[in-house]
C-alpha cells in the first residue's frame, strides 16, 4: 500500500510566534494541517519547548498527527517575517529526551531486614578506614497573488521544508490562494484566520519536500522539528487554531526552560498533580494508563480548565532519574545558542561611530560562526506543564507568568515512611524547584522477625530474585494511553482528598488493626 493511502504516524513541528505589537497585547500563533489531496489530517497531541530569558524565546514544537506525507504542509501564523537564520531543523530525538526526564515516574522500594545484622566492631586505631562519601549539595506568480491581496515575503529553504512567508489583505483571499495550490482547507480556518489578519500577521506556509525525508524500519515517514526565535514583552501560546485538526481532545505538553523560574498559566487555573502517590503492584503493568487517568481525575476535579504542572527542577539534576539530565549540547540545541552565545559566536562587535549598524540579518548570521565552550551545563530550571483541552475547555491563547519555587514528590530518607507532596515557596526570590510526579510501589517485609526491636519503615533495593525493578519508569505516550481501564480507588492506597480516595493502610498496620479487633 502506499504512503498516499496508508495512514502514517508522523512526529513534526509547527511553528509558533510571539511577539508584542505596539498598542495591542502580545499574541501567540498555532497553525494548522493542509493536505494536497481530500486526505483528513488529524492532531491528537503537541509537545513545545520554550527556553526563555528577558525577552527572548526559543521556541520549538512538535505535533502528532495522523495523514499522508505527500503534499503536506503547515499554515501558521507569525507576528514577523521569518527569515532563514531564524529557522532550523532539530534531531528528531530531542522532544524524547525532555519528555523522558520530566515525565511522571514510578519507583519500586523494598522494606529491609527490620532486624539487620549487628554492624562490625570498630577498627582500631591506626588502622585504615574507608574514605566517607560526601552529602551531595542540594541541586542549586505575483500578479495572481496580489489580485488575492497575498504578497509572498521571503522564501527558503531548510531541511525538508520549503517554506514561503506570506503576507494577506484577508482571509477569503488567503484561503483563495491556499486552494489554489492545491491545498484542502480545514473547515472553519478562514473564520479562525480573520483576526489575525485584522492584526497584520504574516503566515508560515512550510512544504514538506517528501524526495528529502527520512523513513525509520518500518517506512514511517519521520519529520524533523523546527526551531525559531523571536523577541517579545510576554510569553504566549495558542491552542484555538490547533482545533482546527483535531478529532477530538488533544493532549499539549509545554516544556519551559528559564534560568531561575518555573513557569505556570496566568489566565486558567493551575494544580500541581497529585504526587507520592503509594500504588498497588500492578500498576508497574500498565504506568501510563494509570497516570492517565489520575491526570484526568484530576482535571475534572478542577473544573476542565486547568493546566497541570507535572514537574519544575533544575535542569542539572534529578532524582530518581528516569534518563540522565539535560547536557550541553541539548541545551544549546533548545536555544542556549542563541540566548547565550554557546556554541555559536555572540555577535559582531559594536560598529565604529559614524559607520551604519549592521541590519538584523547580518547580526543573525555573525551569530551562526560556532566558538568553543568550556564548562558545565548551567543550572535552569524545566517546567513541565500539561493540559487535556477541547473547543469547550480552553478557548484562549495560553499566558505563562513566572511562579514560586515549588518542592514535591521527593522522599525523605529518615527511616519513615515521610514522601513529600506538594508545596510552594512563599518567597518569590531563592528557592530550588524540585517537584515531580512520583508514584511509589512498596514491598513490605513479609521474612521472619526474629529480634525484640524490629525497625520498619526501611527502605531500599531488591533482594536476590525479587519481582520488579530498582529503575524508575516513566509514564509515556499519554495522549494514546488506554482511558478507562483503571479504578484509582483499587490500585492507588494513598489518600487523596482533592480525588476523594480514602486510601489503604499498609499491609502491617492492617494486620495490627485485626489483632486489636481480635482483643
Amino acid at each position: 500500500m502506499s504512503l498516499t493511502r496508508s495512514v502514517v504516524r508522523v512526529s513534526l513541528v509547527a511553528l509558533v510566534a510571539v511577539a508584542a505589537w505596539p498598542a495591542r497585547p502580545a499574541r501567540a500563533f498555532c497553525g494548522f494541517f493542509v493536505a494536497g489531496s481530500d486526505a483528513k489530517l488529524t492532531n491528537n497531541a503537541s509537545q513545545v519547548v520554550l527556553m526563555r530569558k528577558g525577552n527572548r524565546t526559543v521556541m520549538t514544537m512538535s505535533n502528532t498527527y495522523q495523514g499522508p506525507p505527500e503534499g503536506f504542509a503547515m499554515v501558521v501564523p507569525v507576528p514577523v517575517v521569518l527569515q532563514k537564520e531564524n529557522v532550523k531543523t532539530l534531531p528528531a530525538d530531542v522532544f524524547d529526551r525532555v519528555d523522558s526526564l520530566s515525565a511522571p515516574r514510578l519507583v519500586e522500594y523494598w522494606e529491609q531486614d527490620p532486624c539487620p545484622p549487628p554492624l562490625p566492631p570498630p577498627m582500631a586505631a591506626g588502622a585504615p578506614q574507608a574514605m566517607a562519601m560526601p552529602t551531595p549539595a542540594p541541586p542549586s506568480k505575483h500578479k495572481r497573488e496580489r489580485d488575492l491581496g497575498v504578497t509572498v515575503e521571503a522564501r527558503f529553504v531548510t531541511g525538508e521544508y520549503e517554506v514561503v512567508i506570506l503576507s494577506a489583505r484577508d482571509s477569503s483571499g488567503l484561503e483563495t490562494w491556499l486552494r489554489q495550490e492545491k491545498y484542502n482547507i480545514p473547515q472553519g480556518a478562514a473564520a479562525a484566520l480573520a483576526p489575525y489578519i485584522r492584526d497584520k500577521s504574516k503566515f508560515f506556509v512550510a512544504k514538506v519536500d517528501i524526495k528529502k525525508v527520512k523513513r525509520d524500519a518500518q517506512g514511517v515517514v519521520q519529520l524533523s522539528p523546527l526551531r525559531f526565535f523571536f523577541d517579545a514583552n510576554e510569553l504566549r501560546l495558542p491552542v484555538r487554531l490547533g482545533l482546527l485538526n483535531a478529532a477530538g481532545k488533544q493532549d499539549l505538553l509545554v516544556y519551559i526552560i528559564h534560568p531561575e523560574s518555573r513557569f505556570e498559566v496566568a489566565n486558567y487555573a493551575n494544580t500541581f498533580i497529585p504526587t507520592n502517590l503509594e500504588v498497588a503492584d500492578g500498576v508497574r503493568a500498565s504506568f501510563p494508563a494509570f497516570f492517565a487517568e489520575l491526570f484526568d481525575a484530576t482535571v475534572e476535579r478542577m473544573g476542565r480548565k486547568v493546566v497541570v504542572t507535572e514537574y519544575a527542577w533544575q535542569t542539572t539534576s534529578c532524582d530518581p532519574c528516569p534518563t540522565p539530565p539535560l547536557s550541553l549540547d541539548e541545551l544549546a540545541t533548545l536555544g542556549l545558542d542563541v540566548i547565550e552565545g554557546i556554541g555559536v559566536a555572540a555577535g559582531p562587535p559594536a560598529p565604529p561611530p559614524g559607520t551604519t549598524k549592521p541590519s538584523v540579518a547580518a547580526r543573525e548570521r555573525a551569530r551562526a560562526k560556532p566558538r568553543p565552550f568550556f564548562g558545565s551545563a548551567p543550572s535552569w530550571v524545566l517546567t513541565r506543564l500539561h493540559a487535556r483541552y477541547s473547543k469547550e475547555t480552553l478557548a484562549e491563547d495560553l499566558i505563562f507568568r513566572e511562579a514560586k519555587p515549588a518542592m514535591g514528590g521527593r522522599a525523605n530518607w529518615n527511616g519513615t515512611n515521610g514522601d513529600e507532596g506538594a508545596s510552594v515557596s512563599q518567597t518569590a526570590d531563592g528557592g530550588i524547584n524540585n517537584f515531580q510526579g512520583r508514584y511509589i510501589i512498596r514491598h513490605y517485609w513479609t521474612g521472619p522477625v526474629a529480634c525484640a526491636n524490629p525497625r520498619y519503615d526501611v527502605w531500599g533495593g531488591p533482594p536476590a530474585n525479587a519481582v520488579g525493578s530498582s529503575a524508575p519508569i516513566a509514564a509515556k505516550g499519554l495522549a494514546t494511553a488506554p482511558r478507562g481501564k483503571i479504578v484509582l480507588n483499587t490500585e492507588v492506597r494513598s489518600p487523596v482528598p482533592l480525588l476523594g480516595i480514602a486510601g489503604k493502610a499498609p499491609p502491617r498496620r492492617q494486620q495490627q488493626q485485626q489483632q486489636k479487633k481480635a482483643k
